[in-house]
């Protein structure tokens, strides 16, 4: 990327993990340009083809063929449509959700977001329960005392914004466990670690289990706004109960079928897991970075107190943007089609920055030393 002033940056951050396949990639703007000359919107009273033709490249690129594709604009109102879908489904209220979650900022996403700097009181509600994250007895517990209220469990395969918390498999098991035996409905909430950047289509593919609800957004469009969910057979959705004006435009359609169509043909998921590993591995061995974590191309670490300048100093003296999750964490969340080579240039960045600030505290200490303790004998 480049600014007012043609200075270069490197882009580890993706604009929230949205820029799936790299700025402005060409066959992404040729998909959209050509639309554009077709036809831009129309209503979803009319059947739209594109709508389709996304629908089936979805189902065969995610191994979810099965399933319905409901499409919406964001992150939020798919979230909002899966938790909304799943108490039509068994009718009942009650949602179990997570510590550290976040799941948008619309009236059910933002109550099911364990932040309260985002919900106001009118998105209070005492149908959310609060779980430890990654805690089988508690969740255990809590069908045991309420399992026939519970309408569903959501959780992101990775926590984004909650600081790259990754979900551990035997936990997933037992969520699609327990929703089989109580009747609940599993929503994989994968609008950020979705869409490839595990390193598998969903996060949630690596317990090995099928969620009955998937929601997607982010990374589904590379910037252009759009979003879906896709439902199990077994849910059945009937008219009138979800709607959208503007999901699933043509527009929209032709951005996400361009994604694909790269991710494909790119190999993208192959390359998030091999330049991933390559991160880590590097990460891992830089003693001062605590709790190396994540999966493809979605790294979260820890950094200590010391260095809490790294990421600014980061953006300010290497040109390379990085997110963070408070209070110390920063988030790696680059294209899918980050280059080894940028990779490696991040690492050297990244340890050349480290060394400056511990030599800056260092000479900070020892000009302490020498002002205070001069000649320590000699008194006024």
């Amino acid at each position: 990327m480049w600014d007012d002033k043609g200075e270069q940056y490197l882009d580890l951050y993706g604009g929230h993990a949205v820029i799936s396949i790299g700025h402005t990639h060409p066959h992404w703007v040729k998909r959209i340009e050509e639309q554009l000359e077709k036809i831009a919107f129309y209503s979803n009273s009319i059947k739209i083809p594109l709508q389709q033709k996304l629908a089936e490249k979805l189902g065969q690129i995610s191994g979810k063929d099965d399933y319905q594709l409901f499409l919406c604009n964001s992150g939020a109102e798919a979230n909002e449509n899966a938790l909304k879908l799943a108490s039509f489904h068994n009718g009942r209220k009650k949602v179990i959700a997570f510590s550290k979650s976040f799941h948008g900022r619309t009236s059910l996403a933002v109550a099911v977001t364990d932040n309260k700097n985002y919900v106001a009181p009118i998105n209070e509600t005492g149908n959310v329960i609060f779980l430890p994250f990654n805690d089988k007895q508690a969740l255990e517990d809590c069908f045991k005392e309420k399992g026939k209220e519970i309408s569903s469990v959501i959780i992101e395969g990775i926590q984004g914004v909650g600081g790259i918390n990754v979900a551990e498999e035997s936990f997933l098991q037992k969520i699609r466990e327990l929703c089989n035996e109580y009747g609940a409905v599993y929503i994989a909430d994968g609008i950020q670690c979705g869409f490839g950047r595990s390193g598998k289509f969903f996060s949630h593919d690596f317990a090995g289990v099928t969620a009955d609800i998937y929601t997607m957004a982010k990374g589904m469009g590379n910037g252009f706004p759009v979003a879906g969910i896709i439902i199990a057979p077994h849910i059945k959705p009937k008219h009138f109960q979800l709607g959208t004006t503007f999901g699933g435009n043509h527009l929209a359609c032709a951005a996400s079928l361009a994604v694909l169509e790269i991710l494909e043909e790119e190999k993208l998921m192959g390359n998030a897991v091999m330049v991933g590993k390559y991160l880590k591995d590097e990460l891992e061995d830089i003693p001062e970075l605590k709790r190396v974590r994540g999966r493809g191309l979605m790294i979260g670490f820890d950094v200590p107190e010391e260095l809490k300048d790294l990421r600014k100093n980061l953006l300010w003296n290497q040109k390379i943007f990085t997110g963070e999750s408070k209070p110390n964490v920063i988030r790696l969340l680059p294209s899918l089609a980050l280059k080894k080579r940028d990779a490696e240039d991040f690492i050297e960045a990244l340890k050349e920055e480290i060394a400056a600030i511990q030599n800056d505290h260092g000479g900070e200490l020892s000009s302490a030393i020498h002002e205070g303790g001069a000649d320590p004998g000699r008194s006024k």
